[in-house]
């Protein structure tokens, strides 16, 4: 493995990753996210320490029966204790019993944390680093020595650092990492350092663990693959303590495409966007949409300007062809547009604007009329893609509304019940139906569907996965404009729709609409149904 690649990829999404606040992984989803890690390339996944609770043991025990093709797995811990020797240390006999083929363990090298954190004598830690190397080797594992706040306890006292290090290298540690624990290090420090540390530390033994609170973790890890570092340590999508560890899918994406030094094979680069979707979706943390690379504004245009050159040449305003990590562009539309945006957005669209230029200005128009009363195009494609159908004359009204009521009752301490009832008319025909709901907008929603169900039964199969209300003016209080965005979905896509008004229920109603047009819109439902019923 070493030979053949420049840069091995160390992943700790499953156990630093898991000490960012709000994530969480048990011990099935850790071993999903394992498997698809392994799928990828990555050369080591950490699978946890098995010294600190039951999980983790519980996924090392699933995760033998489920045995990697490319990864090697790697399970993390602690130096021995003071004063215990390493046979009789728990932490010790924890690791050795997950099996693993690789094990890291992390020890100090800062003074300050020997002293004043482990409260034991400098000469005593420096036993303990190497002890617990010596022995773990003995057992024939590959150890890789995670050396912490290595770029702080060298500041301070780099005599006692280096002495930290040659403990692990003489006890016959295969990796040496340093960690730039705290996030505190600058990139111009940090490449200093592995040079001075290169004269103890052969580069190709050496690895960094960089965190985020400087906001240069990524930055420190490309700049010490650049001194000669042969190990980057890091989590998908930056997940972990404090401000996060260095981001994986940005680092693999520069060393890649940027630096040259390959870490992954071209196919599974071109998983990246996949792999950082399906991390999040795990944690349950929405994606992050300006994330580097992967993100869904990574090569989104908006600007006018912008967009008609990228039509001309990506290159003019794209770093790399988004299709390389499975990304793509998008062009956005909204005040700032030109008609460029929009002849992008109506061929994507498969709407044919033809050769006269006066349909493109009038969709422009309308679009910056509607921002500037609170819409917001960018951020509501299937709304957007509803408007220039329109326009068009590519698409028609599938149903009108008659009339709706709803009503919101509570009785005591009883959970408020809200009901709405709905008329509707679809060609020659009416339908009326009324629905309960846990809200007024869930009622509508769901006496919205009831009413078009016999009409286009396909709606069945998408449904709500978020709701949200924005204020778009906050001066006039309870009464201001708000703006509501809906995100919906069915088997193939999701899509966004937006509605404004001063009354919350009434936006509400209008991103509902737009949501279910859009549905039969790209299903072409409509179309079909006024065939059959003529």
């Amino acid at each position: 493995m070493k030979k053949t690649w420049d840069v091995l990829i160390y992943d700790t999404t499953l156990r630093d990753g898991t000490q960012g606040e709000q994530i969480n992984f048990s011990a099935e989803e850790k071993l999903r996210i394992a498997s698809r890690l392994d799928e990828l390339g990555i050369h080591y996944i950490e699978g946890g320490w098995p010294g600190s609770n039951p999980k983790d043991v519980r996924f090392f025990e699933l995760a033998k029966a489920a045995p990697f093709k490319q990864a090697r797995l790697a399970a993390f811990g602690s130096t021995r204790k003071p004063y215990t020797l390493p046979e009789d240390c728990p932490n010790l006999r924890a690791l050795l019993d997950t099996g693993t083929p690789v094990v890291t363990i992390f020890g100090k090298t800062w003074d300050l944390h020997v002293t004043h954190i482990l409260e034991v004598s400098l000469e005593e830690n420096l036993a303990m680093i190497h002890d617990s190397v010596a022995y773990l080797k003995s057992q024939g594992k590959e150890v890789v020595y995670d050396a912490e706040h290595f770029f702080d306890g060298y500041k301070k006292n780099p005599l006692y650092a280096r002495k930290t290090v040659e403990a692990a290298m003489t006890a016959g540690a295969d990796l040496i990492v340093l960690c730039d624990t705290n996030g505190g290090t600058l990139p111009h420090e940090l490449g200093a350092i592995i040079r001075e540390v290169s004269g103890f530390v052969p580069l190709p033994l050496m690895g960094i663990h960089a965190h985020n609170d400087g906001g240069v973790a990524v930055a420190n890890s490309l700049a010490a693959v650049h001194e000669g570092v042969k190990m980057v340590q890091g989590t998908i999508n930056g997940f972990g303590e404090r401000c996060g560890n260095a981001d994986l899918i940005t680092i693999m994406a520069n060393l890649q495409l940027k630096m040259k030094k390959r870490c992954l094979s071209d196919e599974a680069l071109r998983h990246l966007a996949n792999l950082s979707n399906y991390v999040s979706d795990i944690a349950n943390v929405p994606p992050l949409n300006a994330r580097p690379f992967v993100g869904r504004s990574a090569f989104a245009h908006k600007g006018g300007i912008h967009v008609s050159a990228v039509l001309k040449n990506p290159a003019a305003y794209e770093h790399i062809k988004p299709e390389l990590v499975g990304n793509q562009q998008r062009v956005l539309v909204s005040d700032l547009a030109g008609k460029s945006n929009i002849e992008y957005k109506a061929r994507q669209l498969g709407v044919d604007l033809g050769l006269d230029k006066a349909t493109s200005k009038r969709i422009v128009r309308e679009i910056k009329k509607m921002e500037d009363r609170g819409y917001q195009f960018d951020a509501a494609e299937g709304s957007l893609s509803l408007l220039i159908k329109k326009q068009t004359g590519a698409f028609i009204e599938p149903f009108n509304l008659e009339s709706y009521h709803v009503l919101i009752s509570k009785r005591g301490n009883e959970a408020p019940l809200a009901q709405a009832s709905i008329k509707i008319s679809v060609g020659d025909e009416q339908e009326v139906t009324a629905a309960e709901g846990n809200g007024p907008i869930n009622a509508l929603d769901n006496a919205l569907r009831k009413a078009l169900t016999k009409f286009y039964p396909q709606i069945g199969a998408m449904h709500l996965v978020d709701f949200k209300v924005r204020i778009v003016e906050g001066s006039e209080g309870t009464a201001a404009l708000v703006k509501v965005l809906i995100d919906s979905r069915d088997e193939d896509e999701v899509w966004s729709t937006i509605g404004v008004s001063e009354n919350v229920i009434e936006a509400s109603w209008h991103a509902l609409v737009d949501s279910v047009q859009y549905k039969l819109s790209k299903d072409n439902l409509n179309n079909n149904h006024r065939t059959a019923t003529q």
